[in-house]
């Protein structure tokens, strides 16, 4: 298939890229290289020994877009483009609003242009907001108490497919929901790399042990979960690429359909920090700081409709990744 992959460079875009080539499909990446680096390219090439097609480009310039669309016929899009930064979307949200929002219905209108009826799309778990059920499952209601703008925009953009679909009998929207990505290419190649201090916790672990930073902080021991700190559901981010390549069986017919993507198990973060030393063999100096707003004690998935719907499971663990972090540590240094 011709695939269009938008923020393809990034993180998890990367990843799912590598998958797509490995599996003889076509790609195209329209990336602004806001949140990512052009050496993600290379290594891309390097590890498939192929070359995806790669546009500089916003979606919040429509123009530029819709002449993508008008210039290639693709079969499918899968849309990662979009800030994601928690912290900075509580002091920016117009601008959040802006790129995720309006980006996502550009891509919309030229995909109508360019007859492309199917999308998948690079959901949340932060749709389902402030629940007391810690496990997640789809049929739980979206929307309430979502804590940042960051996470309504997912909501949001979820609404919007919902709307398209309905309206458009032939369209077909797949949200994955994901829970808490970790871990690297076990090439070394490819990673994440987050500018000034991560708002999640591997990136902070990797520049507390490349001695970048000073400490890692552990928001909070005093929460009811067995050893005090936050327990989240981590997903080895190989994992989550095959969970797009699976949802294919899913954007085959019209509707909009969500999938939760997780193991179904939390670790705690106090777990992640000690597994850390034990495979590096080093300390990983932390502190234990105050709770942050908006925190929850505890959340993770319930994959049993991915499991059902899309044959997909998860095969790596949390060590796994941890190992794939150091790797592509020791690369990087």
């Amino acid at each position: 298939m011709k695939i269009l992959v938008t923020g393809g460079t990034g993180y998890i875009g990367s990843h799912v890229v590598v998958e797509l080539l490995k599996n003889g499909h076509e790609v195209t990446i329209i990336d602004n290289l806001i949140n990512s680096k052009t050496t993600a390219l290379k290594n891309i090439g390097k590890i498939t020994g192929q070359m995806p097609i790669f546009h500089h480009a916003n979606l919040i310039n429509y123009g530029t877009i819709e002449k993508i669309f008008k210039d290639t016929r693709f079969n499918l899009v899968i849309h990662f483009a979009g800030l994601k930064s928690v912290s900075e979307s509580v002091e920016k949200p117009i601008m959040y609003y802006q790129h995720n929002l309006t980006g996502t219905i550009n891509l919309l209108r030229a995909m109508q242009v360019g007859h492309v009826n199917k999308i998948i799309f690079s959901s949340s778990a932060t749709v389902y907001g402030d629940s007391k059920n810690a496990k997640r499952t789809e049929d739980m209601p979206t929307g309430q108490n979502i804590a940042n703008p960051y996470g309504r925009t997912k909501y949001m953009i979820e609404e919007i497919l919902k709307d398209v679909c309905a309206a458009d009998p032939k369209f077909s929207a797949v949200a994955l929901r994901y829970f808490n990505p970790i871990g690297n290419h076990p090439s070394g190649l490819l990673g994440e790399e987050p500018n000034g201090i991560p708002n999640n916790l591997m990136p902070y672990v990797m520049k507390v042990a490349s001695g970048e930073l000073k400490e890692l902080n552990i928001y909070g021991n005093d929460y009811d979960t067995p050893d005090g700190t936050c327990r989240r559901d981590f997903i080895h981010v190989t994992d989550l690429a095959g969970g797009h390549l699976a949802a294919f069986r899913a954007v085959k017919t019209p509707g909009f359909k969500a999938y939760n993507l997780g193991t179904g198990t939390p670790t705690s973060v106090l777990e992640i920090v000690n597994t850390f030393e034990k495979i590096s063999g080093k300390k990983l100096p932390h502190k234990f700081a105050p709770r942050r707003p908006g925190d929850l004690a505890e959340i993770w998935a319930d994959p049993s409709k991915a499991k059902k719907d899309l044959l997909w499971q998860t095969h790596l663990t949390v060590e796994d990744a941890i190992r794939d972090t150091l790797t592509y540590l020791e690369n990087h240094q």
